[in-house]
């Protein structure tokens, strides 16, 4: 796994988001900087308090320009039941073939449970208008990354 950091490059994507619309990276650098979050699994507790914090900080994120994307390898039809049921107001983008989370370089090895299994590292990282990584966040709960993502942007 070898993890973008700041200062590096961030690859250009698009992926549907939860309404099977195409969101690409480079059209939401165009009105400011971007938060990409990647993330296991949608409506799983980590996942759902994760998305929560965000959701609740929107419009602070959206006072600095700043657009969400979270990222998971779910399908459409899973991130738009998710995003209902919780009321998201930002894109969940679907990844099924981990491909954007491989340029990243987020899948990778992960154990749990006693189990070792290949998926999606919980990090989020903070895309500039130039389209270069500004912050990598790797070290936060879920509880907290909103705070955490909010004061690295202020």
């Amino acid at each position: 796994m070898n993890t973008l950091k700041a200062g590096d490059k961030a690859p250009l994507f698009t992926l549907q988001n939860q309404f099977n619309e195409a969101i690409s990276l480079q059209d939401c650098l165009d009105k400011g900087p971007v938060l990409v979050y990647f993330y296991p699994k949608a409506s799983t507790p980590g996942c759902t308090v994760q998305a929560q914090g965000l959701r609740d900080i929107k419009q602070q994120l959206d006072n600095l320009n700043i657009t969400i994307l979270g990222i998971s390898p779910d399908p459409v039809a899973k991130l738009q039941k998710f995003s209902d049921k919780q009321a998201l107001n930002f894109h969940l983008l679907s990844d099924e073939d981990h491909a954007v989370a491989d340029a990243f370089g987020v899948w990778g090895e992960k154990k749990f449970m006693g189990k070792i299994y290949d998926g999606i590292h919980r990090l989020s990282f903070i895309v500039g208008t130039e389209g270069k990584v500004t912050q990598f966040i790797n070290k936060f709960k879920t509880k907290d990354h909103h705070q955490v993502v909010l004061e690295l942007c202020k």
